[in-house]
């Protein structure tokens, strides 16, 4: 059975119930039950109308679930107006399932957990690998993401703001086990698109493609993270790259701008340069400043800094740290762009001690090692 197909009838068939009035949690056993029958019953290929056989099983399973309540006649009265066995709507749910998942009322781990298990159509196993927790543990967050949305108004519109917000959370988890995060991330925001025309939605397509492209030339053979001014650029996908640019002149072009729109073309000037000596970056200085105008972000604010030490050198960068300082407290990021300001500045001693904090505050073993092993050179030195 082609598991393409599957992954990609799953929520369309689980939105189609959802907006009928089902249950999330009821809908998307009864989907589970049909994938289950189609493995059985499928065979070397699909039906003609895969997505149609899935609804009309599912539909069974659900029916037959509600059966043994007490509402029984009252649920079928109302399902007995929606057609029958026999080719699908065509009307893709998955947007609305998309939005009911990113819910507001989710923590943002839960709406994450959620959106890969009933949109992108992961087990719980491959979420709990990717997240490097047990699966038990993952299993209960989503089982408790699911009671949260169930009976929630699915026709409601959604906040586009919200989804793009986790859709980004999941392409910034990267990709580990078997389950690539960040080409999921992408999958689903083409999907959002698609039927979602929004400039700041094509923005987030753009950034995606403009950072993934890198993604070969991010570590060494031995998992070692290198930097982006190290990196070897024959290594980036230029389609990917190409792809991103056109996604984002097309966006800009509808003079919309926001933050995902901004950040994208600051990866653009990134991923046009021949070498890291020809980033252009007073240009990307000048998208931070328009950054920072439309959010108060001081992560966007601490790379703002570095482009700061490039323009103006690195005394006028660390000034920028310093104001932020505060703002940022024990952040491991504050003292990475500390070390690299300083060691630009020839304050060798003072760089090393800050990667030796930020390695002490890394979030990941590859972080980790990269820091220590820059401290490691400088006192080498």
């Amino acid at each position: 059975m082609n598991e393409d197909v599957i992954r990609v009838l799953a929520p369309q068939v689980l939105g189609i119930l959802v907006r009928r009035g089902n249950d999330f949690a009821a809908a998307e056993d009864a989907v589970q039950d049909a994938l289950l029958e189609a493995h059985r019953s499928w065979g070397e290929g699909p039906p003609d109308d895969p997505k149609g056989w899935l609804l009309t099983v599912a539909g069974r399973k659900l029916l037959d679930a509600q059966r043994s309540e007490a509402a029984r006649r009252r649920r079928e009265d109302a399902l007995s107006d929606e057609p029958g066995p026999g080719p699908a709507a065509q009307a893709d749910d998955t947007l609305l399932l998309l939005f009911l998942c990113c819910h507001p009322a989710l923590s943002p781990a839960s709406a994450i957990a959620l959106t890969l298990r009933a949109v992108g159509g992961l087990t719980t196993r491959q979420i709990a690998e990717a997240f490097l927790v047990p699966e038990a543990t993952m299993a209960q967050r989503i089982s408790r993401a699911k009671r949260m949305v169930s009976g929630r108004p699915f026709a409601q519109p959604g906040d586009v703001a919200v989804v793009l917000r986790v859709l980004y959370l999941i392409f910034n988890e990267g990709y580990s086990g078997r389950v690539d995060l960040a080409g999921e991330a992408i999958r689903l925001t083409r999907q959002l698109a698609l039927a979602c025309d929004e400039a700041e939605v094509a923005g987030l397509l753009a950034l995606m493609l403009l950072h993934h492209a890198r993604r070969a030339a991010r570590t060494d053979e031995h998992g070692a993270l290198i930097p982006l001014d190290k990196q070897d650029r024959t290594r980036w996908n230029e389609a990917e790259i190409a792809e991103g640019v056109r996604i984002l002149q097309a966006a800009l072009g509808r003079d919309r701008r926001g933050e995902y729109q901004i950040q994208a073309a600051i990866a653009a000037l990134h991923d046009d340069a021949r070498t890291a000596e020809e980033t252009d970056w007073p240009q990307i200085l000048a998208w931070y400043n328009e950054l920072l105008e439309l959010t108060d972000n001081p992560v966007a604010a601490l790379s703002r800094a570095i482009a700061v030490g490039e323009v103006d050198g690195p005394l006028a960068g660390l000034s920028a740290v310093e104001d932020l300082a505060t703002r940022l407290g024990n952040h491991h990021r504050l003292d990475a762009v500390r070390a690299r300001l300083h060691e630009r500045a020839g304050h060798l001693d003072i760089a090393a001690e800050h990667y030796t904090r930020a390695a002490a505050q890394a979030r990941n073993t590859a972080e980790r090692d990269y820091l220590t092993k820059q401290a490691a050179r400088l006192r080498h030195r």
